[in-house]
């Protein structure tokens, strides 16, 4: 019978290597099992089962079959798949956790990209309110704050640019919002928006002669 501390029969780089199989299975198998229970899918059982079994397929031989050598080798193997399952346990929330966090971020920043290339075409429509000498005359409404309509879309315009450039989520529901209100405003100013627009600075048409 072996006793427990005798010298082992294969080199110590083969017991690094099946340290190393060993820490990195554990480690990974409970680290899809959780992300699995996380995410909470169809099929989970099935998922963590063959997570567990695929883990334990590796991890059991790597220690095992050293064990039958050199008993102190399977229970150095052992002690490291326990240590490396728990700390795979302990730590894959927060690994998950920041995943999300930075899934969160890209689908944010994408978004707002998205929002802003709307924010300019809202202010380009707007400006001509401004610029245009025509349009300020057809519809002298869209530039009163005193008009309802008017004074929610300038409130509009000066939160969607308050969070504009940033990574706030909020830009783009207040982009959203602005087209809502500036729609709004041409519509109480009897803005036809279907109608062709003039080039700016063209003057309107003056009554037919007779």
């Amino acid at each position: 019978m072996p006793i427990l501390f005798e010298p082992a029969p294969f080199p110590l780089w083969q017991l690094f290597a099946l340290a190393v199989i060993v820490v990195c299975a554990s480690g990974a198998s409970v680290y899809l099992i959780r992300k699995h229970m996380a995410a909470g899918t169809d099929g989970l059982p099935d998922s963590v089962f063959w997570d567990g079994f695929a883990g334990l397929a590796i991890v059991a031989p790597a220690v095992i079959l050293p064990a039958l050598a050199a008993p102190w080798a399977g229970l150095l193997l052992g002690v490291l798949a326990a240590a490396a399952a728990a700390a795979s346990y302990f730590w894959t929330p927060r690994v998950l956790s920041r995943q999300d966090a930075r899934r969160a971020s890209r689908a944010v920043a994408a978004s707002n990209e998205a929002a802003a290339a709307r924010h300019r075409s809202v202010l380009a429509r707007w400006q001509r309110y401004e610029l245009d000498p025509a349009h300020s005359i057809d519809y002298p409404a869209m530039s009163d704050p005193g008009q309802p309509e008017t004074a929610a879309l300038i409130r509009a315009m000066k939160t969607a640019e308050r969070l504009r450039g940033g990574t706030d989520a909020a830009y783009a529901p207040a982009v959203d919002q602005l087209e809502q209100a500036l729609a709004d405003a041409e519509r109480a100013a009897g803005v036809r928006t279907d109608a062709p627009s003039r080039p700016a600075g063209l003057p309107t048409a003056g009554p037919a002669l007779g």
